[in-house]
Protein backbone atom coordinates (compact mmCIF):
# COMPACT_ATOMS: atom_id res chain seq x y z
CA UNK A 1 0.00 0.00 0.00
CA UNK A 2 1.28 3.15 -1.20
CA UNK A 3 2.15 5.48 1.76
CA UNK A 4 0.99 9.75 2.19
CA UNK A 5 2.05 11.89 4.57
CA UNK A 6 1.30 15.64 4.49
CA UNK A 7 4.67 16.89 6.08
CA UNK A 8 3.81 20.62 6.23
CA UNK A 9 0.41 22.28 5.58
CA UNK A 10 -1.02 25.94 5.04
CA UNK A 11 -1.94 27.54 8.24
CA UNK A 12 -5.39 29.71 7.12
CA UNK A 13 -4.36 33.08 8.40
CA UNK A 14 -1.31 33.86 6.37
CA UNK A 15 -3.88 33.13 3.16
CA UNK A 16 -6.47 35.30 4.75
CA UNK A 17 -3.81 38.07 5.11
CA UNK A 18 -2.52 37.73 1.79
CA UNK A 19 1.05 36.45 3.22
CA UNK A 20 2.84 33.61 1.38
CA UNK A 21 2.55 30.39 2.13
CA UNK A 22 3.95 26.68 1.57
CA UNK A 23 2.95 23.33 1.51
CA UNK A 24 4.55 19.77 0.86
CA UNK A 25 3.50 16.61 0.43
CA UNK A 26 5.98 13.04 0.11
CA UNK A 27 4.57 9.98 -1.37
CA UNK A 28 6.91 7.16 -1.76
CA UNK A 29 6.56 5.48 -5.36
CA UNK A 30 8.86 3.95 -7.68
CA UNK A 31 8.92 5.93 -10.92
CA UNK A 32 10.53 5.52 -14.21
CA UNK A 33 13.21 8.01 -15.55
CA UNK A 34 11.82 10.74 -18.10
CA UNK A 35 13.71 13.01 -20.80
CA UNK A 36 13.93 16.78 -20.79
CA UNK A 37 11.15 16.84 -23.32
CA UNK A 38 9.15 14.45 -21.35
CA UNK A 39 9.67 16.27 -18.08
CA UNK A 40 8.40 19.96 -19.70
CA UNK A 41 5.30 17.67 -20.97
CA UNK A 42 4.57 16.61 -17.24
CA UNK A 43 5.00 20.34 -15.95
CA UNK A 44 2.59 21.64 -18.58
CA UNK A 45 0.40 19.40 -17.58
CA UNK A 46 0.41 19.50 -13.88
CA UNK A 47 -0.24 23.71 -15.03
CA UNK A 48 -3.24 22.31 -17.19
CA UNK A 49 -4.79 19.99 -14.27
CA UNK A 50 -4.22 22.19 -12.10
CA UNK A 51 -6.21 25.46 -14.21
CA UNK A 52 -9.13 22.92 -14.60
CA UNK A 53 -9.34 22.75 -10.92
CA UNK A 54 -8.80 26.06 -10.58
CA UNK A 55 -11.63 27.27 -12.92
CA UNK A 56 -14.01 24.42 -11.71
CA UNK A 57 -13.81 26.51 -8.46
CA UNK A 58 -14.45 30.30 -9.93
CA UNK A 59 -10.94 31.34 -10.45
CA UNK A 60 -9.15 32.26 -13.55
CA UNK A 61 -6.65 30.03 -15.11
CA UNK A 62 -2.56 30.61 -14.06
CA UNK A 63 -0.28 31.95 -16.52
CA UNK A 64 2.91 30.18 -17.21
CA UNK A 65 5.66 32.58 -16.12
CA UNK A 66 9.19 31.66 -16.97
CA UNK A 67 10.82 33.18 -14.14
CA UNK A 68 8.83 31.12 -11.80
CA UNK A 69 9.27 27.90 -14.20
CA UNK A 70 12.89 28.57 -13.54
CA UNK A 71 12.91 29.06 -9.67
CA UNK A 72 10.28 26.01 -9.64
CA UNK A 73 12.90 23.83 -11.49
CA UNK A 74 15.96 24.86 -9.94
CA UNK A 75 14.45 24.36 -6.64
CA UNK A 76 13.42 20.48 -7.45
CA UNK A 77 17.11 20.11 -8.69
CA UNK A 78 18.21 21.08 -5.95
CA UNK A 79 16.17 18.67 -3.45
CA UNK A 80 17.42 15.88 -5.86
CA UNK A 81 21.37 16.97 -5.94
CA UNK A 82 21.13 17.65 -2.33
CA UNK A 83 19.13 14.51 -1.29
CA UNK A 84 16.30 16.63 0.48
CA UNK A 85 13.13 17.81 0.90
CA UNK A 86 11.96 20.78 1.93
CA UNK A 87 10.85 24.36 1.37
CA UNK A 88 14.18 25.70 2.25
CA UNK A 89 16.93 25.28 -0.36
CA UNK A 90 20.05 23.56 0.01
CA UNK A 91 21.40 27.19 0.58
CA UNK A 92 18.99 28.20 3.19
CA UNK A 93 17.07 30.14 0.45
CA UNK A 94 12.96 30.33 1.28
CA UNK A 95 11.09 30.32 -2.06
CA UNK A 96 10.12 34.12 -2.00
CA UNK A 97 13.87 34.36 -2.52
CA UNK A 98 14.03 31.89 -5.06
CA UNK A 99 11.45 33.61 -6.94
CA UNK A 100 13.41 36.95 -6.85
CA UNK A 101 16.91 35.37 -8.18
CA UNK A 102 14.90 34.19 -10.74
CA UNK A 103 13.72 37.77 -11.84
CA UNK A 104 10.51 37.97 -10.15
CA UNK A 105 9.00 40.89 -8.16
CA UNK A 106 9.34 39.91 -4.44
CA UNK A 107 5.95 41.91 -3.65
CA UNK A 108 4.14 39.23 -6.14
CA UNK A 109 5.50 35.50 -4.36
CA UNK A 110 2.61 34.38 -3.48
CA UNK A 111 3.15 30.54 -2.76
CA UNK A 112 4.96 27.16 -3.07
CA UNK A 113 3.81 23.52 -3.07
CA UNK A 114 6.47 20.47 -2.98
CA UNK A 115 6.06 16.67 -3.57
CA UNK A 116 8.04 13.62 -4.11
CA UNK A 117 7.52 10.51 -5.56
CA UNK A 118 4.18 10.63 -7.52
CA UNK A 119 4.66 9.53 -11.17
CA UNK A 120 2.50 11.53 -12.68
CA UNK A 121 1.20 14.57 -13.36
CA UNK A 122 -2.44 13.38 -12.65
CA UNK A 123 -0.94 11.82 -9.20
CA UNK A 124 0.92 14.84 -8.05
CA UNK A 125 -2.24 16.73 -8.38
CA UNK A 126 -4.15 14.73 -7.28
CA UNK A 127 -2.13 14.66 -4.49
CA UNK A 128 -2.01 18.27 -3.59
CA UNK A 129 -5.88 18.56 -4.13
CA UNK A 130 -6.08 15.85 -1.58
CA UNK A 131 -4.09 18.56 1.51
CA UNK A 132 -5.37 21.14 2.65
CA UNK A 133 -2.67 23.50 2.57
CA UNK A 134 -1.88 22.51 -1.12
CA UNK A 135 -5.68 22.68 -2.18
CA UNK A 136 -5.43 26.22 -0.68
CA UNK A 137 -2.81 26.75 -2.91
CA UNK A 138 -3.88 26.24 -5.99
CA UNK A 139 -7.10 27.54 -5.50
CA UNK A 140 -5.92 30.99 -4.24
CA UNK A 141 -7.74 33.09 -6.86
CA UNK A 142 -5.26 35.94 -6.23
CA UNK A 143 -2.86 34.17 -7.48
CA UNK A 144 -2.79 34.57 -11.46
CA UNK A 145 0.94 33.03 -12.25
CA UNK A 146 2.44 29.81 -12.33
CA UNK A 147 5.78 27.28 -12.50
CA UNK A 148 6.23 24.16 -12.58
CA UNK A 149 9.47 22.42 -12.55
CA UNK A 150 10.16 18.16 -12.21
CA UNK A 151 13.64 16.63 -11.34
CA UNK A 152 14.37 12.95 -11.09
CA UNK A 153 16.47 11.20 -8.69
CA UNK A 154 19.08 8.21 -10.58
CA UNK A 155 16.48 6.03 -9.85
CA UNK A 156 14.00 7.90 -11.49
CA UNK A 157 12.06 9.34 -8.38
CA UNK A 158 10.17 12.88 -8.95
CA UNK A 159 10.50 16.19 -7.32
CA UNK A 160 7.91 18.76 -7.65
CA UNK A 161 7.81 22.15 -7.30
CA UNK A 162 4.80 24.38 -8.49
CA UNK A 163 5.03 28.29 -7.48
CA UNK A 164 2.84 30.61 -7.50
CA UNK A 165 2.97 34.48 -8.29
CA UNK A 166 0.54 37.53 -8.31
CA UNK A 167 1.65 39.42 -11.06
Amino acid sequence: MKRFAVIAALVALPVLAGAPAFAATAKHAPAKKVSASAATEFENEVVRLTNAQRTSRGCGALKIDNRLVKAARGHSADMVSERFFSHTGSNGSSFVAREVAAGYPKRDAAAENIAWGYRTPKDVVTGWMNSPGHRANILNCRSIAVGVGVAYTSGGAPYWTQDFGRS
